[in-house]
C-alpha cells in the first residue's frame, strides 16, 4: 500500500508540474513527450494522473478528519 501511495503521489506531482508548464508557458510536457494530447500514451498518462489524484483523496480525507496533515503532525518531532 505504501508503494502505491508513493507512486500515485509522484504522478499527482507530475500532473501538477505539467499544469504549471501549461499555465506559464502554454507547454504540455506530457503531450510533447508522447505525441500530442490525443495520442494514446498521453491519454493514458492523463488518466493515470487523474486516477492518482482520486487515490490521494483517501489519505487527504483521513488527515483532515483528525484535524491535521501527516506532514504538520511531524514538524519539529524527531524520532530517535
Amino acid at each position: 500500500m505504501r508503494a502505491l501511495n508513493l507512486i500515485t503521489l509522484f504522478l499527482v506531482i507530475v500532473g501538477g508540474l505539467n499544469w504549471l508548464l501549461v499555465g506559464l508557458f502554454e507547454f504540455d510536457l506530457v503531450a510533447a513527450l508522447f505525441g500530442g494530447q490525443d495520442a494514446a500514451v498521453s491519454r493514458i498518462v492523463y488518466v493515470l494522473v487523474g486516477a492518482s489524484a482520486v487515490w490521494q483523496l483517501m489519505p487527504f480525507i483521513k488527515a483532515m478528519s483528525v484535524g491535521e496533515t501527516a506532514a504538520e503532525a511531524n514538524i519539529g518531532h524527531h524520532h530517535r
